[in-house]
């Protein structure tokens, strides 16, 4: 592990809705270039991380930096011109709005930047279906489809930090398949990636480090490898 300043830092992370903490005392922590995930049962608080994260919890107490950056002092709006891209669990394409019209409002906040056509260029090799798709409507496609254009449209932004939050929920095992294969090809592309899953196969099988997080409180942590030795991950999540 590598001992400069953490990419993401968490510490003593309480967080929730109306006065109800829903995480408590969250500890997590990411270097540059690291690829983690939080694994847990649906209910477990893996999804108010990432929101917290992305400024969309209201109640938030503890530390939460970004690059040195103080979190908690940032709205919403700011996270996506910090470096921070997120993918919401259900995809919330843009139905009315073409593959390249959605993909284009990923880089919003890069929209003067000189080199969009080819970060588009870039999705398309990722997900060559989006290319094929690009002119038709987003509301359209499979829900497969609708996965790689979310993807695409946060990868627009060239994150520094790229937020997937249940990115394999109800898609068909081949297309799982392809969206494991593309996170690997992100992540040796330079993007750090922070993981929710509830396919916890998949989630040890493309992060080195893990979280396991119950009833919103972190109760396991390590490499991939020695989750998936965990007798208690193993016959909790695994079906060993």
């Amino acid at each position: 592990m590598s001992t400069s300043q953490p990419l993401l830092e968490i510490k003593g992370l309480n967080a929730g809705y109306g006065g109800i903490d829903v995480l408590h005392d969250i500890d997590i922590e990411m270097h540059e270039g690291e690829f983690v995930c939080i694994i847990g049962a649906n209910t477990a608080g893996k999804s108010t991380i990432l929101r917290t994260i992305s400024r969309l919890v209201p109640n938030v107490r503890g530390t939460l930096r970004f690059s040195g950056t103080d979190l908690a002092m940032r709205t919403a709006h700011d996270i996506p011109s910090l470096g921070i891209a997120h993918v919401p669990e259900g995809r919330h394409v843009f139905p009315d709005m073409s593959v390249e019209e959605n993909l284009m409002l990923g880089a919003f906040t890069a929209r003067k930047a000189t080199d969009l056509q080819q970060r588009m260029e870039r999705i398309f090799e990722l997900f060559p279906r989006t290319r094929e798709r690009r002119s038709q409507l987003a509301g359209t496609l499979s829900g497969g489809e609708q996965q790689m254009v979310a993807v695409g449209r946060a990868l627009m932004l060239q994150p520094k930090l790229l937020l997937l939050d249940e990115p394999s929920h109800g898609l068909a095992p081949k297309v799982v398949e392809e969206m494991h294969d593309a996170f690997v090809k992100v992540h040796e592309s330079g993007t750090s990636i922070l993981l929710v899953e509830q396919n916890v196969s998949l989630a040890l099988d493309v992060a080195a480090r893990g979280y396991v997080l119950e009833s919103g409180r972190v109760t396991l942590q390590g490499t991939s490898a020695e989750l998936n030795e965990n007798p208690a991950v193993r016959a909790a999540y695994l079906g060993i």
